[in-house]
């Protein structure tokens, strides 16, 4: 983004301050503030637009955004119907209109009015799919399009029947599987997975029913790490011993049951023609060997 675009955003993110609101946070006021800003004719916007194109005009760049804020008001009208916020859709419709204006080129003989539309529809959707729910229920573009479709599509709020099913999925070419299953994921509602309760009641929430014992990633992955580090990492820090040094080790700690246990000191200082502190010396030396190695494998 270049500096003057960068400007520009910020210029525009400002332009809020130049309409006197009555009162700030008062939509009702904002939206009667944005319809009486004068539009602009053909000849003005073409000889803004050029301004800002060859001249990183700022003023021509804002004047051309807050000619057209209405236009957004009017598109982020008739998506109330999804229930947000309608000063957030305005918002987000407002940072499509700056984008449509960075792009505007006065040369193709095309209205901004026109060009505007694409981007601030675009930008209400994108802010939409991200916030009506909290797991998103359209992800390609063919679930765009049944999304912001199949709402009016539907003549009522039952449950299509399989005629009208098929009927949608001809219209929006799509598959009439894919209708019922965008029915299905609009139809539901979030659900907390762990929701508090007020009444002090033990709730049967999904969090008490969805985890299964021993399945938790994290445990998961320190399970399997543990495991390697058992098997693998023993082996190669086993390795980093000499001789002796590992057979002490190997006879204090590693001994099973049926081999008859883990051996003493005194055992080992018989075997070695040594005493029992000097054994003692060796295996702590040894571990701590043991220990970088396994720390360095880990």
């Amino acid at each position: 983004m270049t500096a003057a675009s960068t400007a520009l955003v910020t210029s525009s993110r400002a332009a809020g301050a130049m309409l006197a609101v009555p009162a700030v946070g008062n939509i009702d006021a904002y939206i009667s503030a944005v319809n009486r800003l004068p539009m602009l004719s053909a000849d003005d916007e073409v000889s803004l637009g050029r301004r800002f194109r060859e001249q990183s005009d700022l003023a021509a760049a804002r004047e051309l955004v807050m000619s057209h804020l209405r236009l957004v008001v009017s598109i982020a009208r008739q998506y109330l119907g999804y229930g947000l916020p309608h000063a957030d859709l305005i918002q987000e419709g407002n940072v499509g209109l700056m984008k449509a204006v960075k792009r505007f080129d006065p040369e193709r003989g095309v209205r901004l009015v026109s060009f505007a539309m694409h981007w601030i529809k675009a930008e209400i959707h994108e802010y939409i799919l991200k916030n009506w729910r909290l797991v998103k229920v359209a992800t390609t573009k063919a679930q765009r399009k049944l999304f912001f479709n199949l709402r009016s599509l539907k003549r009522d709020a039952h449950t299509l029947g399989p005629d009208a099913v098929a009927a949608i999925a001809s219209e929006l070419s799509v598959r009439p599987q894919d209708v019922v299953e965008m029915e299905t994921r609009m139809g539901g509602g979030d659900v907390a997975l762990d929701p508090m309760s007020d009444d002090g009641e033990d709730n049967y929430a999904p969090i008490a029913y969805l985890k299964a014992p021993h399945s938790e990633p994290l445990q998961v992955l320190e399970s399997r790490e543990f495991d390697h580090l058992q098997g693998e990492g023993i082996r190669e820090a086993l390795a980093s011993l000499d001789e002796r040094s590992r057979r002490i080790i190997e006879s204090r700690w590693l001994r099973d049951d049926d081999e008859g246990g883990a051996r003493t000191l005194q055992d080992l200082a018989d075997e070695y023609g040594v005493s029992a502190e000097r054994i003692r010396q060796i295996e702590a030396k040894a571990l701590k060997t043991m220990r970088g190695a396994l720390a360095a494998y880990a």
